[in-house]
């Protein structure tokens, strides 16, 4: 028995040590939590260019007429999308902090109510919201943040998701600007 839990042990630390040696020396520093990914998860989707735009490099540059333009009748516009990530992204962060949320009917067709006009109170509303989220992330306690974790990950794939639609609208209409991360 003692033969066998030695050989364990000396398993564990050469997988160990090949896990080390094989992982960059920033990621060795500082061991992630379910707060730093669900932040980086996050910043991904909103801010921090990584691996694709994020939302605010999606809207940047966007006229309230470019927000408009539809590829086809039966596809949302960037406009449209827009308001739908500011509609649940908002829902959510009021759920989270238990105020009264938006009425809903249900239908999901009355999240993506967007006009011209309501273009840059859209981008305002949805980077505000954005950055009351990224802060409920940081300083919530560790209970909350566990408890709503599921719902976080939710919130920054729909927000990844919409997004690609938002970069592939643009291109089909001209004004997305490859250099900005998306060839």
């Amino acid at each position: 028995m003692r033969k066998h839990l030695l050989s364990i042990a000396i398993l564990t630390l050469t997988l160990t040590g090949s896990i080390l040696v094989a992982t960059p020396a920033a990621a060795q520093q500082k061991e992630a939590t379910l707060r730093s990914i669900l932040l980086e998860q996050f910043r991904n989707t909103w801010n921090k260019e990584d691996w694709y735009a994020p939302i605010s490099v999606a809207l940047e540059g966007l006229t309230a007429k470019q927000a408009m333009w539809k590829p086809a009748d039966s596809v949302h516009s960037v406009g449209q999308l827009a308001y739908h990530l500011l509609f649940w992204n908002r829902d959510q962060l009021d759920k989270f902090y238990g105020r009264k949320r938006t009425p809903f009917s249900g239908d999901n067709n009355e999240t993506f109510a967007f006009t011209e006009a309501s273009w840059t109170t859209t981008v305002q509303q949805l980077n505000k919201v954005m950055a009351d989220w990224e802060k409920a992330i940081e300083t919530c306690d560790d209970a909350t943040l566990k408890k709503w974790a599921s719902a976080i990950d939710h919130v920054n794939a729909h927000t990844a998701y919409h997004t690609g639609q938002i970069l592939i609208i643009r291109k089909l209409a001209g004004n997305w600007d490859p250099a900005k991360g998306v060839k």
